[in-house]
């Protein structure tokens, strides 16, 4: 007589996850349903219906900005209220309006010449929504990374379902709140949940699916939408340069690099991820540089302007990267104006500069995302140039200096996903411009028209005239025929 035994705990867990991962897996495709049906009994919104979205949208991110700055505050640990209301709310706030302005413009049909064989019929161009769009953002800017998108997305009249990060769960709360304040459920709705929901997410059969994460997470993400012939717009990071060129006041390029470096505790995805300096002016770039941190942030404990690393796991990730570069060799020089003791609690980590640095320290290689500087020495704009391009191509890059001829060699000699001359970061702040990646830091644009056009089919479109010459292209050919064809061919 066999008696069966009772199952292992290892395979009850089993059991039990794989039941929640396809419970989930049918919850959501569920939802997805009921928005593409809502889509398709409504496939084109009107001029006026999409402006409405837009003002809705508006007007929820102006209702909550106080919440939203508390809400990031809360999952951070700390993050400067001013930076939360310039970065969540602001920038934000400016796309969309900037949408609002030139929707009308942005929906008309393109005309496009027609072929002279072809006349007098008319060729066009038409952008149609795409349907559903899904979007995933992280959780640096939790409020900005889902709301950017989603101006583009509701623009070109699409249908959209977010993905927060799980990492800043009272913002993703929030902006489940807001949205579910500003919208039909069948039109914006927000998926809140952890890593096996976000996995479940990228594998749906949206129309487009927008993620904005890291690289090696984009990767899966790609590979998981690839399974549904998904089209993806991928917002990667990787490491942004900054170069200073030799005729650039190095106090002005230290309070740049810096400002942009610690904006939320450098935080960015195009934050300066390390900054290629003159070998005569390290040292003077490297005082300059304490002189800044010390007028920025007098003390770093307490001070509410400066923002704590987002988790514990991040904090000491970042805490190995400078254990790893000093074991190295390389000299770390931290910024650390009070002398203050900054409890591991805080989750606050000094600005720190590493010098002396290689490519055989973790801190080269992966994007830093936190208040680590290496200051890397070069001889030449052409070694400047070439210690560039020997590494993956970054999301932003930054130059310093005030010689054209050398502005232009660098804007033509390196490829990145943006750049801003003179500053750091503020190409994203420009209405007009798109914003996206390339190669490794990412593909596609959303902002601007560049993110109405990555959301909507551009169709083409030939309307034939009454009076056309085409029904001479037919069987049986005749002399007709054959005299276009020695005209349009030669003999």
């Amino acid at each position: 007589m066999n008696v069966s035994q009772p199952e292992s705990t290892s395979a009850n867990s089993a059991k039990a996850a794989n039941g929640n991962k396809r419970e989930v897996s049918v919850t959501l495709a569920a939802t997805l349903l009921k928005m593409q049906t809502a889509q398709r009994k409504n496939p084109a919104p009107t001029y006026e219906e999409r402006l409405d979205a837009l003002e809705r949208l508006e007007r929820t991110l102006l209702r909550n900005k106080d919440a939203i700055c508390d809400a990031v505050s809360h999952d951070f640990g700390n993050r400067s209220r001013h930076e939360s209301l310039v970065a969540e709310v602001f920038v934000t706030l400016q796309g969309l309006k900037y949408a609002k302005t030139h929707l009308a413009e942005w929906m008309e049909t393109r005309h496009r010449e027609t072929s002279w064989a072809f006349l007098p019929g008319r060729s066009e161009v038409q952008y149609q929504p795409l349907g559903v769009v899904g979007i995933i953002s992280p959780w640096n800017y939790p409020v900005q990374l889902a709301i950017a998108p989603l101006v583009s997305v509701l623009a070109a009249g699409n249908r959209a379902m977010l993905k927060p990060s799980e990492l800043t769960p009272r913002c993703s709360e929030l902006l489940r709140d807001m949205m579910a304040e500003a919208f039909d459920p069948d039109h914006v709705t927000v998926i809140t949940g952890g890593p096996e929901v976000g996995e479940a997410f990228t594998r749906l059969p949206f129309d487009h699916l927008v993620f904005t994460g890291s690289t090696k997470l984009g990767k899966l993400v790609m590979r998981a939408a690839a399974e549904n012939l998904v089209p993806v717009t991928l917002e990667l990071g990787g490491k942004s340069p900054a170069i200073v060129g030799e005729d650039m006041a190095i106090d002005v390029a230290a309070r740049k690099v810096m400002l942009g470096k610690l904006f939320n505790a450098g935080q960015t995805c195009i934050a300066p991820d390390y900054v290629l300096v003159p070998e005569g002016k390290m040292a003077a770039f490297v005082e300059a540089a304490k002189t800044i941190v010390k007028d920025m942030y007098p003390t770093l404990a307490t001070n509410p302007d400066y923002t704590s690393i987002v988790n514990a796991r991040h904090y000491d990730r970042l805490k190995g990267y400078v254990e790893d570069a000093t074991a190295k060799g390389a000299r770390a020089v931290e910024c650390n104006p009070a002398g203050e003791t900054l409890a591991p609690e805080l989750r606050k980590l000094a600005p720190t500069l590493l010098l002396d640095t290689t490519d055989a320290m973790d801190v080269m290689q992966d994007e830093i995302f936190g208040p680590l500087l290496p200051v890397v020495p070069y001889k030449s704009l052409a070694e400047a140039i070439n210690f560039v391009n020997d590494r993956p191509r970054p999301l932003a890059l930054y130059y310093f200096g005030h010689n054209e001829a050398h502005i232009d060699r660098v804007l033509k000699e390196t490829t990145s996903g943006g750049v801003s001359i003179n500053e750091t970061m503020a190409h994203i702040a420009q209405d007009d411009l798109p914003f996206g990646g390339v190669g490794p830091s990412g593909m596609g644009h959303y902002h601007a028209f560049e993110g109405f056009e990555q959301f909507s089919k551009k169709k083409p479109i030939f309307r034939q005239a009454r009076l056309n010459a085409t029904g001479l292209l037919r069987p049986p050919y005749g002399t007709l025929v054959e005299t276009f064809l020695k005209v349009v061919l030669g003999k």
